[in-house]
């Protein structure tokens, strides 16, 4: 498959990659920025361009691999009669939006995708839908070579997907951050709670996260939330947030 990569970050390289992993070719690249369309071709050995004008027009494939808020001003300066398949891999930009493109699609990988980290494919279960079954079929079979774990699913499932990713990872992250910084105040390390961050991490893979919920919420202890607030009393958006995940668990017993 002859592919064209629209982008030149963390995505369009993860991708690019992949694909030359598995055989396809990829023949060009596209950034708004040329030195940065020439590094990605250069590491991809494809030629990089910044001008939408000299967009291939007979690749297999287009993927658009930008911010999402950069998808919409791209889609409408692309040239509309390109014959390959245009997907976008966002997880919160619904389909409609290639609809100006014959053949379009989504093929969305639920993950954090950073340049100076392997990712696996295999690992990670593809998000894919065609603009007809026979496209969402061909996108789900290209998908199925990187992981036997993607699916079909519409863009509203999609976004619950990309919502969900959110919740668990940049969310996740931030209270990491929060414990971070309250060890670090107390001139106490964060590898103190590397463990458990692993152990529960571990444990939802095989049990639906609430059988698995500790902590002094679940027990209905009372008396060690409020000691926990007190101790937080100068942070009160911490207090808020505490507060708050603390009601959503307690109402789950």
């Amino acid at each position: 498959m002859n592919i064209v990569i629209l982008g030149s970050g963390n995505a369009a390289t993860h991708f690019g990659q992949a694909f030359q992993q598995l055989g396809h070719q990829i023949v060009q690249i596209y950034s708004k920025t040329k030195a940065n369309a020439d590094a990605l071709a250069f590491a991809l050995q494809c030629p990089g361009t910044d001008d939408l004008s000299q967009l291939l027009r007979n690749a297999d494939l287009y993927l658009i691999a930008v911010s999402d808020e950069a998808i919409p001003t791209l889609v409408e300066t692309m040239p509309q009669d390109i014959n390959g398949i245009v997907v976008h891999c966002s997880g919160a930009t619904d389909m409609a939006i290639l609809n100006r493109f014959r053949n379009y699609g989504v093929i969305y990988p639920p993950q954090s995708l950073s340049k100076n980290k392997t990712v696996d494919f295999s690992l990670i279960p593809f998000c894919v839908e065609g603009s007809d079954t026979s496209i969402a079929n061909s996108l789900l079979q290209l998908a199925r070579t990187f992981s036997s774990r993607s699916i079909l699913c519409n863009s509203q499932q999609r976004l619950a997907i990309h919502l969900s990713s959110v919740m668990v990872n940049n969310f996740s992250n931030i209270l990491y951050q929060f414990a971070y910084e309250l060890l670090e105040e107390h001139n106490l390390s964060f590898d103190l709670v590397r463990p458990i961050i692993l152990e529960t991490a571990e444990k939802v893979q095989n049990h639906v996260p609430i059988t698995v919920q500790t902590g002094p919420a679940i027990r209905g202890d009372e008396a060690t939330q409020q000691k926990h607030l007190k101790f937080i009393s100068n942070k009160p958006d911490l207090q808020q947030i505490y507060q708050l995940l603390s009601h959503q668990i307690t109402k789950r017993k």
